[in-house]
């Protein structure tokens, strides 16, 4: 490549063109095609953030995650971290590289705002700090976005669920019920949901709220909304819970919140409390029986009381389906419980992979309800 190859292609597709046209005007006049279209694909990796190599990971199926620790590079493998021998270049160039794809991800990122996420263009959610407040250089995590969906017959037959559970699943879909998809950060709580929602009923309205688009049910009638961060004036900050509040206002058949995890588990028990059933709420918890725990602590982020958060739950939750990740990387259901009625809530299991639990009874009797 030409010296000034970079800063052209840069000036060139920030003014509007597109890599194909940028590359073609400023590679050497004997590139043959094949060299060519390398290029083209080199700078759309590059200018659209994490670079060739980093992209070539990314676009690898086994791959969910990408870590990036100063110069190192790790990666989740189906289910196994190890270190990729791969060269970024000195702090500096890493820092480059994560500016850069904080500002791919339409934020920014410098020493007022050290921490930021955001997704990519190709769907890739990024979470990136600079140094300091990182020690030993800037560091900068990938998670992978999967257009696969899969059906639930799909995740009974990769083991996710076993049959009974699937059938008590699509029972809770079809009895709108509505439920809790409990588990720790990278157990599949995600593909699980856009399995179920895949399952919803096709002339029903699906209203999914989420930090960032990374639910992708196969459904004709999917709406998404996102939050935004403020500006760098402080303003145009639109939350989870603004959210929430503008769904309930838009006819939904069924809300869902990609990931509970502040103030706004508020707003989404006073839906769910005031006739919007149906919905689905992903929440990190390590059981189904800690989940109680959990909501309370959300709640408290609300200036909720604990008593307030056990009568609204039990009054609009009726299920928690739970899952695990496996020590070789596989995930699975592991559970599915009940809330009992009464305050302070209780928990009861209702099937594990095992066969039936105590509350198998009332799960059977909500699904006929």
């Amino acid at each position: 490549m030409r010296d000034n190859f970079w800063p052209a292609i840069r000036k060139e597709i920030a003014s509007g063109a597109q890599p194909v046209e940028a590359v073609a005007r400023h590679s050497h006049p004997l590139s043959g095609a094949g060299r060519l279209i390398e290029t083209v694909r080199t700078v759309d990796a590059t200018i659209g953030g994490p670079g060739a190599e980093l992209m070539a990971l990314i676009n690898d199926p086994a791959v969910s995650d990408v870590l990036v620790n100063g110069t190192d590079v790790w990666v989740d493998r189906a289910g196994t971290m190890s270190r990729v021998p791969i060269e970024l270049g000195n702090e500096a160039a890493v820092r480059e590289l994560a500016v850069r794809m904080a500002a791919a991800a339409g934020t920014r990122l410098d020493e007022a705002m050290p921490i930021v996420d955001g997704t990519l263009p190709n769907g890739t959610r990024l979470h990136a700090v600079l140094s300091p407040p990182a020690v030993g250089g800037p560091l900068i995590s990938l998670r992978t976005k999967r257009q696969v969906t899969f059906t639930l017959d799909q995740l009974e037959e990769n083991r996710t669920l076993t049959a009974q559970m699937k059938d008590a699943i699509q029972g809770l879909i079809k009895a709108r019920a509505t439920v809790l998809l409990s588990g720790a950060t990278g157990t599949g709580k995600t593909t699980l949901l856009s399995a179920i929602l895949s399952a919803v009923d096709p002339t029903q309205r699906i209203m999914c709220i989420e930090e960032v688009p990374e639910l992708s049910p196969k459904h004709p009638h999917v709406v998404t909304l996102c939050q935004r961060d403020a500006n760098v004036q402080g303003e145009g900050e639109v939350s989870l819970a603004d959210l929430v509040r503008a769904a309930m206002r838009m006819r939904p058949d069924r809300i869902v919140l990609g990931e509970c995890r502040g103030a706004e588990v508020r707003d989404v028990l006073a839906a769910f409390n005031t006739g919007h059933e149906g919905g689905w709420v992903t929440i990190h918890a390590n059981s189904a029986a800690d989940v109680p725990a959990r909501l309370v602590a959300l709640g408290a982020l609300a200036g909720m009381s604990d008593t307030t958060v056990h009568a609204q739950t039990v009054a609009a939750i009726d299920a928690i389906i739970h899952v695990k990740r496996l020590p070789g990387g596989r995930r699975q259901v592991s559970e599915i419980a009940m809330f009992e009625p009464g305050v302070p809530m209780r928990v009861t299991t209702a099937l594990t992979r095992e066969g039936v639990g105590p509350g198998f009874d009332r799960l059977q009797a909500r699904i006929k309800t």
